[in-house]
Parts: C-alpha cells; sequence; structure tokens
C-alpha cells in the first residue's frame, strides 16, 4: 500500500539504473532526445545539452520512477550533470482543468570538458501499468561528441589583451556636462555681484553725501540712556559705539579701522592731530569695549553713562579740527 502511494506522485531522484520489480514487462523506446542549449553546428567544450525522453500519452496519476545520477552520470565523470531531473509537459489530452494524460518530456542537462565521442547512458523509466505490475521502459542511448576550438600553432601568435574601444564624444554627450559648468559660472557671477553691490550699497541712516561725522552723531543717538547698561545688552552696546567710531575714523583719517584691533588703531592715531587727552580716554574707552566683547567682563554704571559722551566728544572734536584745518587752508 505504501509503494502504491509513492508511485501515484512523480518522483525525480529516486533509484539509480533500470529495474523491474513484481510482475511486469521491459518495453524499448527510441523518444530519446539530446538537444544543444546552445545554437551550434558542433558541441564544444563546455556546451551544455539536454538530454532526456519523451514519454507520450503518460495517464494522469500514473508514477514514473527515474534514474539517481546522484552518484555520478558516466565512468571517469567524462560527461557530468549540470542540473538534475526536468519534467516539462508538452501536451494534455482531455478536458483542461482535469485531463485524462500527457505528453512528457524528461530531461538532464549535461556537459563535458574533454573531447571526445562518448556514448551516453541509456535512460530508463519503472511505471505502474496495472495495479501490481510494474513495467521498465528503456530508452536508446545516445551519443555525445565534444570538439575543441582547433587551433594552428604554425601561425598562432600571442596577443596582449585589447584595451576598450574609444568612442568618439558626441556633442549631445558633452552638452549636459557644459550646462551644468555654465550654471555654476552665471552663479558665482551672480554672487559676486551680489556681493559688490552689497558693499557699495549706501547706508539707509546717511544721505549719498552726508559727512561721515554727521553719520557717526546719528549713530551714537541711539545708545544714549541706560537701556543698554543691563550686563546682557553691554556687548551689544559697546560693540555699536566702538564700530561707530571705526567707521569714523576710516572716514576722517583714511585708518583702515574697522579691519584692525585697538592697539592697531591707536598707533596709528598716534601720527595725527587728535588732542592727547582725548587720544587716552578714547583708547581706554575701546580697551574696556574688548574687556566687554571678548573677555566677559561687564563696566561700570560710571563707565557705561561715560561711554557714549566721550563718542560723541572725540567725532565733534577730530571734525572741528578738520574744519579749522580746511578755513585755514582757504584763507
Amino acid at each position: 500500500m505504501r509503494m502504491r502511494k509513492l508511485l501515484n506522485i512523480i518522483l525525480l531522484t529516486i533509484i539509480s539504473g533500470t529495474v523491474a520489480l513484481g510482475q511486469g514487462k521491459l518495453v524499448r523506446s527510441e523518444d530519446s532526445f539530446l538537444i544543444q542549449l546552445q545554437e551550434r553546428d558542433s558541441v564544444l567544450i563546455g556546451d551544455q545539452l539536454h538530454y532526456g525522453f519523451h514519454i507520450k500519452n503518460l495517464p494522469v496519476g500514473v508514477g514514473v520512477m527515474l534514474p539517481d545520477f546522484s552518484q555520478g552520470f558516466m565512468p571517469g565523470d567524462s560527461v557530468e550533470i549540470v542540473r538534475s531531473w526536468e519534467m516539462d509537459t508538452l501536451k494534455t489530452y482531455g478536458p483542461k482543468k482535469s485531463p485524462k494524460s500527457r505528453d512528457i518530456d524528461f530531461s538532464v542537462v549535461i556537459t563535458s570538458f574533454e573531447e571526445g565521442k562518448y556514448l551516453l547512458p541509456p535512460l530508463s523509466i519503472v511505471s505502474e501499468s496495472a495495479p501490481g505490475s510494474l513495467d521498465t521502459i528503456v530508452f536508446k542511448p545516445l551519443e555525445l561528441e565534444v570538439f575543441t576550438i582547433p587551433i594552428d600553432t604554425t601561425t598562432f601568435e600571442v596577443h596582449d589583451i585589447k584595451g576598450q574601444i574609444k568612442y568618439p564624444v558626441t556633442f549631445s554627450e558633452v552638452l549636459p556636462y557644459l550646462l551644468v559648468v555654465l550654471a555654476i559660472v552665471l552663479l558665482a557671477f551672480l554672487i559676486r555681484a551680489l556681493i559688490i553691490a552689497r558693499k557699495r550699497r549706501v547706508s539707509p541712516e546717511a544721505a549719498p553725501d552726508e559727512p561721515a561725522y554727521l553719520v557717526a552723531l546719528r549713530k551714537l543717538e541711539k545708545f544714549r540712556g541706560d537701556k543698554y547698561w543691563a550686563k546682557d545688552k553691554q556687548k551689544m552696546f559697546y560693540s555699536g559705539i566702538t564700530d561707530t567710531l571705526r567707521e569714523y575714523i576710516d572716514a576722517r583719517y583714511g585708518i583702515d579701522a574697522p579691519e584692525m584691533t585697538t592697539a592697531e588703531i591707536f598707533d596709528n592715531l598716534g601720527h595725527t592731530d587728535v588732542p592727547a587727552d582725548l587720544f587716552v580716554q578714547t583708547k581706554e574707552l575701546f580697551e574696556t569695549a574688548d574687556m566687554v566683547k571678548f573677555a566677559k567682563a561687564f563696566a561700570t554704571d560710571e563707565e557705561n553713562a561715560a561711554a557714549v559722551p566721550l563718542a560723541v566728544r572725540f567725532v565733534t572734536s577730530t571734525y572741528q579740527v578738520e574744519t579749522t584745518e580746511k578755513e585755514g587752508g582757504t584763507e
């Protein structure tokens, strides 16, 4: 009963060789085939082929047993199995949903890496033709001839590996890169133009020809009062005052004060007509501002109260000197 259940299923790898069990008969068939996977007029070393047989009109439900080549296909392994048994239904007989019989191909994929002519082993299956009766069908073995590619040793010459073929570059291939480069160049010019325009932009607080001292006095007026004396606002307070004075010194004396340190500014101012007492007090103001901005120190209320008046006095005093010089030169 157990054997009968096994025979009702198609088994692809169970037994080896040709075996007949119980009562039955031996049937010989010509329906074997050898088909190349590659479309060539001969079989070369390493080519793969389907080796198998046709079963025609096999009733549905009839079990078959196929040879087991797991231990080897041929003596000497001159021909090898690449892929084991595979079943392919070619045609069915009867209704599509419940066919009565089928035409089936059974095949393995073989190959050989040795030149020569080989008689392949015969293929066989065991089928149940009637309850309790097993029949063996043996298919005619086929011949396989494997060739190598002939080499003329008299003219054969070893060549170096060829390099990659270099095709000419077309304009359509280069165009996307050119557009990207052009876009980058245009973007760079645009950024540069915006930076230059921003540098040349006149401050909204000053008229086009307004004197530097008026601009400075207007900016310093914003810092009057004690609203910036709190510790968390002192950095902004002293930065605003000293930045205003740096811009004024740059415009008045031609000293690049915005880009200089406090020491560098007053080294240059020492050669100008700034009064000595005003020079000392203004330098102390800048030093206090540096301590607040960079050393996280805090100025006293007295220092805060004196900061703006001192900055205003520096601007008005040096402006008056400039005016006097101009008037003296005119006379």
